[in-house]
This record gives C-alpha cells, structure tokens and sequence, in this order.
C-alpha cells in the first residue's frame, strides 16, 4: 500500500483531450478532488478548454457517461466518485458494478479510463484523500490518466 505524497510527474498534455466524469453525490468533496485533478492536468500543460467536464447522478451512471464520452475520442476518461459505507450492503454493489463497468468500457472502446471512485470507510477517510495537503487522489487520478496517454 502507497502511503505519503505522489511523486510529481511532468508529461507535455498540450494536444491531450482529458474528459472527466463526477456524480452529483458527496458534491462538495467530489468538486474537491475533481478541481485537484483539473490543477495537475493544467500543471503539465493540458489546455483548460481540452478538459471536458460531464456530471452524472450517482457512482453507477459513471459507465454509462464514459461509454458515451468515448465516441467522442478523448485521449483519457477520468472516472471520480465518492462511496462511503453504509449501514447496508449497497457500497459493496455500488463500488464493484462501477469497476465492472468502468474496466468493460474502457477494454470495448480502448480508451483509458481511470478509476478514481473512492471508496471509503467513512467521511474522515474521504477528507485525507481528498486534500491537496493529505493523500490527493485527485493528483494521482491525474497523473494515471497522463500516464496512460504515453502508451
């Protein structure tokens, strides 16, 4: 398990087309690390106006969103969400029907696409990954997507 803080990765995106997907749930936490992810792209050069931003309802509306978003060839999909535990059984579907289905998309259509859906135990969980002081996922979700677009 990777602990402390991403190492900086610098990848010329200025032709990259990164599209990005975010449910509306956990709203405030989730504009968070989707404005960390925005901030690195940029930070290696990815061009504000070549970053699409689409909102879905829920974590699973995300595959949907990407399989359509695909048609529209973007060099990478960053799928982000936020699932934290319940009382019930739900997370466990929720999580593992988004993976399912974010990695059937992203191997039909031969798009990276970057599962940065958070799943978490409980809202002080969400907190330390979210931050840009903390673990910043969305850094990471970032730089996977960078990443992937070299290969």
């Amino acid at each position: 398990m990777q602990t402390g803080k991403t190492k900086d990765i610098q990848v010329n995106g200025r032709k990259l087309k990164i599209a990005v997907v975010l449910p509306y749930f956990n709203e405030e936490l989730g504009l968070e690390l989707f404005e960390n992810v925005k901030k690195e792209l940029i930070r290696n050069n990815v061009l504000e106006k070549n970053i699409s931003f689409t909102r879905v309802a829920g974590a699973l509306e995300i595959p949907f969103a990407c399989k359509k978003l695909a048609m529209i060839q973007p060099d990478a999909i960053i799928a982000l969400g936020i699932v934290i535990r319940g009382e019930t059984s739900h997370y466990d579907l929720v999580t593992e029907t988004a993976h399912q289905g974010l990695m059937k998309v992203q191997l039909e259509e031969v798009v990276p696409i970057i599962f940065g859906i958070l799943a978490c135990e409980n809202i002080k969980q969400v907190k330390d990954r979210v931050s840009e002081k903390g673990l910043n996922k969305g850094k990471e979700f970032a730089q996977a997507a960078l990443i992937q677009t070299l290969i």
